[in-house]
């Protein structure tokens, strides 16, 4: 019986390390931080007139919120999406982003660009990136220099980057009464507990569609990432780990802001 227990015992030990040693193993793999890989791959037949479409890779970590002084703003709240590209194509790719927050509970959605805010970026890099090592780049420095090919067997070569938004109708200190007033009366970002961010640039593939009278110009659309996300908190909380991503990542089409009309199109 005496054997029994001590063979208990022995078993129980290296199940419980084998248990730590898979949680350690599991914050190593970093958790918050996702990959979206070409499951979804344009194909030929989307190409009109020849022309090779391809897709980046996209890392991304659930959205977060810091508090920074703006100058001209005051103190704001800036949410910011800390990103990756790496490219798996064979060739240089032009990465030129277009990142849009939607919300998705608000009477009337609301759409936000992201902003250049080199103050908000300096705060958000030495956060995310105190040494310096990643170079996190906006979203005009990152399409400055084509991403550079990863070969398939070694480690890619992931370039860094971050989108930034601001709630404009939060009111600012060079507001006037009728624009405090204005901005009281209207929804807030930190109001929205369901968004999703759509990333444009990650292929070359766009489609034309007719134009819908009264409109006498073809709608482009670039094929866009849709991520999606909640938010357990009320309007008054900055807790970033109150976000959390709701799977799964969708591929749209969508009227974007950035359009390289040298890309091949993609009629639909």
């Amino acid at each position: 019986m005496a054997c029994r227990r001590g063979r208990y015992a022995i078993l129980a030990l290296f199940l419980a390390l084998l248990g730590l040693f898979a949680g350690i193993h599991s914050l190593s793999a970093n958790p918050q931080e996702r990959t979206v890989k070409d499951d979804n791959p344009v194909t030929e037949a989307e190409a009109a007139k020849g022309g090779k479409l391809w897709m980046l890779d996209f890392k991304f970590k659930d959205p977060r919120l810091i508090k920074v002084n703006i100058p001209g703003q005051g103190q704001r709240v800036c949410w910011y999406l800390w990103y990756q590209v790496i490219n798996r194509t064979g060739e240089p790719r032009t990465f030129i982003p277009d990142f849009e927050l939607v919300t998705h509970d608000t009477k009337t959605p609301m759409t936000y660009r992201d902003q250049i805010l080199p103050a908000a970026q300096e705060a958000i890099s030495r956060i995310e990136d105190p040494t310096g090592y990643y170079n996190i780049k906006n979203s005009v420095t990152i399409a400055k220099e084509p991403i550079p090919p990863s070969q398939p067997k070694a480690a890619p070569k992931a370039v860094t980057g971050v989108a930034i938004w601001i709630d404009p109708n939060e009111a600012g200190p060079l507001d006037d009464k009728a624009a405090r007033d204005k901005k009281d009366s209207t929804e807030k970002l930190a109001e929205s507990n369901r968004y999703s961010i759509f990333v444009a640039g990650l292929s070359n593939a766009w489609s034309r569609t007719d134009a819908v009278p009264p409109e006498t110009k073809d709608v482009i659309r670039r094929k866009t990432l849709q991520l999606t996300f909640r938010r357990r908190a009320d309007k008054y909380s900055t807790k970033s780990e109150m976000i959390e991503f709701v799977p799964p990542v969708q591929w749209v089409y969508r009227a974007s802001f950035a359009i390289d009309t040298k890309q091949p199109a993609a009629k639909k």
